[in-house]
């Protein structure tokens, strides 16, 4: 006889009294007393003696409990839809009790009469407990043996999942009717608990949990509990391959008792099924949590990766669009359209934008004087030469009007130029902001500057649990150089673009067709270059855009020009091209003729037109302007004050404009200019200065007496003994003084403005101000003398401290006593100078 028919026949050996028809009536009066939590919610089914148990699996599908979950919270007059046994047997797969009868009934077993006590749905296990009431005669047993030829015959396959079949099985331990939030799985765990307390429990082997759990399904593996673990009570883990079939042998095995004979100990044991969750990706994850080195640098390579490829085409669009002006609404099509359509409004708006560009009134007088310059950076840009241009001059000299409006305009009209301008990105504060503003030059888009502070947070914490950094977060240099790179493909995209494989040189790479045709290659302005240089970090930013721009040309993509004020900038290009002659424009300050003849166009061209229907000569006869003042004539004497700079010259204008004389003009402008010389280079000023007041004040006094100034010279007196070359280069740099070169030696110094002469004159001329500074140089030379004096006393103490004076130290002792005479004369004489300064600053205010 099989092993599992045993097992049900001695469970159910004692003979089972008959129930009366009484018993019988109340035991069908507990029918809906069970429910998920057992009966009277203890989690047991109470079993009389004459009633056995059966477990239907595959009722419903196994995640109904979450429609059920979301039934009762809407409508908790609906709860017992599925936890009622008539409901629930019309809503399973098939009704349990209906198949127990019919089993009974198409059964040759011998079977006496069965009848149904309840049915208690498992909505978690997708089953149903069926309680049957049987007379004495009958086996439970032989009961479950008739279902399950019943079943198997007659077979029923859920509309779901057709792929399985119900099922039934004697229940044979104490079923544990629970309604925790426990769901099923493939795994049980079972432990062995002894039948009394205090006892101990035998642990079965693998081969007798194999008998007990085998008939109930297959079994993928048996886990036993390691021999050296001390975890009671003792256990053992048995994977199922389905999760049905786990279901099954949880429901009928549970707080079943496993006798001597069967292996269960001399008092026997039970056993305790419950459900355990395999980690069947486990290894996956404890893998990537184990190897965390290897995993955070391959998602940050594949997160690197992710972004080359879907961002970078774009961005290489947005950069060609924002060079090309694709997207410009005024160079659209239909804009144009009915730009030409509507004609009196386009008028409006050109007499509109005629009175907006009055600022650039008179310049004509200045372009036409520096014709040449513009003719030969035209000639530059149809040369094949791979060299920078380099176009020089203070502020306010108009080297980007000059340069993009003029010496450019045909390349503008052809959307061929690309202006990156160096001061908001060197004004930027942080990193991410840096990025953001050079993207915005280029039009590099989209840009998430501010991930890269989330990622470094990232890779902070990866290196507090590797040791290393991930490479999540990317520093400046990376990010800057990512977006000159997209931008280069931009670049070079245009320069090939309407190249055509027709043509005579259609057999050319790419390289070579742009070097042969320096024509169609795009521009590249760099305005600012070497913008607030001296500032920290300042290098990294105009290092990384020199070699960008040097890429540019050496590989032919586009002709590149700078703009700067710096005198200096050939030490930042020369890293880029160090075997390249740049090609160089300095402009100057405009000649006094320009500079008149600029203010009285700048005048004139404020002149509204007047038309009106008198004859023309009537109309010849209206004065301009500037004919009609008579101050006017005072420009010959107010322009050599103020000299050629533009941005001087423009305000002169206005000045005029508003009503004052040219005189009273120029002078509040040297007013306006002494009081920026004194603010920015004489008073107390920050710490991180290069420069000190007293070698400020010192190039103001020799300046206001000499227009120009040897640079030799200079580095000779006291205030600029100790680092002078660095002081100067500053001043230079703040554009107090303008140091011109002969053959690359600095040799002349001249004030950095036309306009400071005469505020440097001013400034001198001011008693108080000039005793004051005098007062400070005078100290402080006083200090060096009597600093040198306490050196040549020291050697002079170190020799009197010989023990013999030698004949041969005597001219060195007179040459110690010489040179501490001369000095002690000097500091008496600055001292009759201080004594003299000190009275003007006690009697002047």
């Amino acid at each position: 006889m099989p092993q599992r028919q045993l097992l049900l026949r001695a469970k159910y050996s004692s003979p089972l009294p008959r129930c009366s028809p009484l018993q019988l009536n109340r035991s069908w009066q507990r029918r809906y007393a069970s429910g998920e939590a057992g009966e009277g919610n203890t989690g047991h089914i109470n079993v009389a003696p004459s009633e056995g148990i059966l477990f239907f699996n595959n009722l419903l599908p196994l995640n109904v409990r979450w429609p059920h979950k979301l039934l009762v919270m809407f409508d908790r007059r609906k709860s017992s839809v599925l936890t009622d046994q008539e409901r629930f047997e019309r809503v399973g797969a098939v009704s349990p009790s209906q198949v127990v009868q019919n089993a009974i009934k198409a059964s040759n077993l011998g079977l006496g009469p069965v009848n149904i006590v309840e049915v208690l749905p498992r909505i978690n296990e997708a089953g149903a407990f069926v309680k049957f009431h049987h007379d004495g005669a009958t086996d439970p047993a032989t009961v479950a043996e008739a279902v399950r030829l019943h079943l198997q015959k007659n077979k029923v396959r859920p509309w779901w999942n057709p792929f399985i079949s119900v099922k039934a099985n004697l229940v044979l331990g104490k079923p544990w009717i629970e309604d925790l939030f426990r769901l099923p799985s493939r795994r049980l765990k079972v432990e062995f608990f002894p039948t009394q307390p205090g006892k101990e429990a035998a642990e079965l082997s693998q081969e007798q949990l194999y008998s007990f759990f085998r008939p109930y399904g297959k079994l993928s593996d048996i886990v036993a509990q390691p021999s050296d673990s001390k975890v009671v009570p003792r256990y053992a883990y048995l994977d199922f391959s389905r999760i049905g079939k786990a279901v099954m042998a949880k429901n009928c095995l549970h707080g079943y008792t496993v006798t001597e004979a069967q292996g269960g100990g001399q008092l026997g044991t039970i056993f305790r099924l419950t459900y355990e969750k395999k980690q069947r990706a486990g290894w996956v994850r404890d893998w990537l949590l184990n190897h965390p080195r290897i995993v955070i640098s391959a998602l940050a390579a594949l997160i690197a990766g992710l972004s080359v490829a879907v961002f970078d085409p774009i961005r290489t669009l947005s950069i060609r669009a924002h060079i090309t002006r694709a997207f410009h609404i005024e160079d659209n099509v239909v804009f144009r359209w009915f730009k030409t359509q509507s004609d009196d409004l386009i008028s409006k708006v050109q007499q509109f934008r005629n009175a907006s560009e009055n600022d650039e009134g008179g310049m004509q007088v200045v372009w036409d004087d520096r014709k040449s310059d513009i003719e030969q950076i035209q000639s530059w840009l149809m040369e094949t030469a791979d060299t920078f241009i380099i176009v020089q001059g203070p502020r306010g000299s108009g080297k980007r009007e000059l340069v993009i409006d003029h010496a450019l305009e045909h390349k503008r009209a052809a959307h061929k130029v690309l202006v990156i301008d160096c001061k908001p990105i060197q004004e930027a504060r942080g990193d991410a902001a840096t990025i953001a503003a050079a993207a915005g030059e280029v039009g590099y888009r989209p840009v998430f500057s501010w991930v890269n502070n989330i990622s470094g947070l990232m890779d902070l914490a990866a290196q507090g649990m590797t040791g290393m950094k991930a490479g999540f977060s990317e520093t400046l240099e990376n990010q800057l150089s990512k977006i000159w790179n997209n931008t280069s493909v931009a670049l070079k995209s245009i320069a090939l673009e309407g190249r055509s494989k027709s043509d005579t040189d259609g057999n050319l790479s790419d390289d070579e067709w742009l070097e042969a045709h320096p024509e169609r290659r795009p521009i590249l302005v760099i305005d600012n270059f070497l913008h607030k240089n001296s500032e920290s970090g300042s290098s990294l930013v105009y290092d990384k855009l020199a070699e960008y721009a040097a890429r540019l040309t050496t590989s032919n993509i586009a002709h590149v020009i700078f703009l700067t004020n710096d005198v200096s900038f050939t030490k930042s290009l020369s890293k880029a091209l160090p075997d390249r002659v740049f090609r160089q424009i300095a402009l100057q300050d405009c000649s006094l003729e320009t500079a008149k003849r600029y203010v009285i166009q700048h005048l004139d061209f404020d002149a509204a037109e007047q038309k009106s229907s008198k004859d023309d000569a009537e109309e010849a006869r209206k004065l301009t302007p500037s004919q009609k003042r008579k101050d006017l004539q005072e420009l010959d004497q107010v322009i050599p004050l103020l000299g050629g700079r533009l941005t001087d010259l423009e305000f002169l204008a206005r000045r005029i404009k508003a009503g004052e004389t040219p005189t009273k003009a120029v002078n509040e402008i040297i007013d306006q200019s002494s009081s920026e010389i004194l603010k920015m280079f004489l008073l107390l000023g920050s710490e991180s200065r290069e420069w000190t007041p007293q070698q400020a004040w010192t190039l103001v006094r020799s300046l206001a007496a000499s227009d120009t100034l040897r640079f030799n010279e200079v580095l000779l007196l006291d205030a600029y003994k100790s680092e002078g070359d660095k002081a100067l280069a500053a001043l230079e740099q703040a554009e107090l003084i303008s140091v011109q070169s002969l053959n690359g030696r600095p040799y002349s110094i001249k004030p950095g403005k036309p306009v400071y002469q005469p505020a440097f004159q001013r400034l001198v001329g001011d008693k108080v101000l000039a005793a004051k500074m005098d007062l400070t140089l005078l100290g402080e030379a006083i200090g060096l003398e009597s600093k040198s004096i306490d050196k040549l006393e020291q050697e002079l103490h170190l020799l009197g401290e010989l023990p013999k004076q030698p004949g041969e130290l005597n001219s060195r002792i007179n040459w110690l006593l010489g040179k501490i005479a001369g000095s002690q004369m000097k500091i008496e004489g600055y001292e009759r100078e201080s004594a003299g300064l000190k009275k003007i600053l006690l009697s002047e205010y």
